[in-house]
């Protein structure tokens, strides 16, 4: 049997609306989306699964870039974050399935976000980016679907802050999905202000911060970089590097020139509205409103959502009499294993995926 491939040739794009009104009644005179698509839609638009993305990461899910399509930020050769998930043949199968993995509001691969231009100023939003929340994310995405001619979807799923979203979907469209996949995730956030506040007060520590307005003095790289080597390491990654670099100055070495893409291509702005969009998420109140069954995935040994969260969960499901099922990924990895440890829940993923497309009919 020939083993599953990767995708090819896979290409950002963009969509862009107008006047795209926030939960807080601000508008937005342009918003634009990045985002990718594996497999084709079907005659009758319902086959469409929507992947989301993490926090600091990207709406790269799945395959390599054709040549010289990679966006700002990634190269050619960077294989998709789920690409053990994603693609012909795999748990979730682009050859039945249409697949859209969308960028976030706010994030730095290519969607509007507080280093686009305010045409209001010509200038960057920067610290002026107007406030929204994990229902404004979805809304956009929403706007995207519609746009893309998708009807129904199988599918949400997504890891971490990819999954606030999936569990936000479920109770803002409730009928529009068969399922979700929250993923190394949680129904609430915890984020309070005094998290962003915190945040921000990384941040400002730069030289070059200036009040936020640090577009035209070359960025905050210096800042970015604590940040992200702090948040790699509270992930798991040391676990998974060690093995390759078990000399202790080797395995910083390596933390750090995996941070490096990333500190080039990210905007602190982003964090900063990404967390604010947190600030008091809670899904559970919503919980009777959802139709869709429910795959929930946790790392083994993820701090950030550790498995002791789980039966408090659980029973929020059992409650609201929501169909939801849970796996635990047996890893080492922490949050980062859902992508690496695709193997170990790729056959829980592949049957749930299985049950949602016999009730669809595909």
């Amino acid at each position: 049997m020939t083993a599953p491939q990767s995708l090819a040739d896979v290409e950002s794009r963009l969509f862009t609306t107008r006047d795209f009104k926030l939960s807080s009644g601000a508008v937005l005179p342009e918003l634009t989306l990045a985002y990718e698509t594996y497999g084709k839609l079907a005659p009758d638009s319902r086959n469409a699964v929507l992947l989301t993305h993490g926090y600091s990461s990207n709406h790269h899910m799945a395959g390599r870039y054709k040549a010289g399509g990679a966006p700002k930020g990634l190269k050619d050769s960077d294989v998709g974050q789920w690409d053990k998930l994603v693609g012909p043949g795999k748990p979730i199968d682009t050859d039945k399935l249409y697949v859209v993995s969308s960028n976030m509001l706010g994030s730095s691969y290519g969607s509007t976000a507080p280093r686009s231009i305010d045409p209001a100023t010509g200038k960057p939003y920067g610290p002026d980016f107007p406030r929204y929340v994990v229902a404004d994310i979805v809304a956009a995405q929403k706007a995207l679907l519609d746009h893309l001619g998708v009807k129904h979807l199988v599918a949400v799923a997504g890891p971490s802050y990819g999954g606030f979203q999936a569990f936000q979907w479920a109770v803002s469209y409730p009928d529009f999905m068969r399922g979700i996949v929250p993923v190394v995730t949680a129904p609430w956030s915890g984020t309070t202000l005094d998290a962003t506040e915190t945040l921000i007060g990384k941040l400002s520590v730069d030289p070059n911060w200036n009040g936020g307005h640090y577009y035209d003095r070359g960025g905050i790289r210096q800042a970015m970089t604590a940040i992200r080597v702090a948040t790699l390491k509270g992930y798991g990654l040391e676990a998974q590097l060690r093995p390759a670099h078990p000399d202790p100055a080797d395995l910083e070495a390596a933390v750090l020139k995996i941070a490096e893409p990333w500190v080039q291509a990210y905007d602190g702005h982003s964090m900063v509205v990404l967390r604010r969009a947190l600030e008091g998420f809670d899904t559970r109140p919503q919980f009777r409103k959802i139709k869709a069954r429910v795959l929930y995935v946790i790392s083994r040994t993820d701090k950030l959502f550790p498995p002791s969260i789980v039966p408090g969960v659980m029973a929020h499901f059992a409650t609201a009499r929501i169909d939801a099922r849970y796996f635990e990924i047996d890893s080492e990895l922490g949050h980062l294993a859902s992508g690496p440890e695709g193997d170990k829940w790729g056959p829980e993923l592949r049957r749930f995926m299985g049950e949602l497309m016999v009730a669809e009919g595909i």
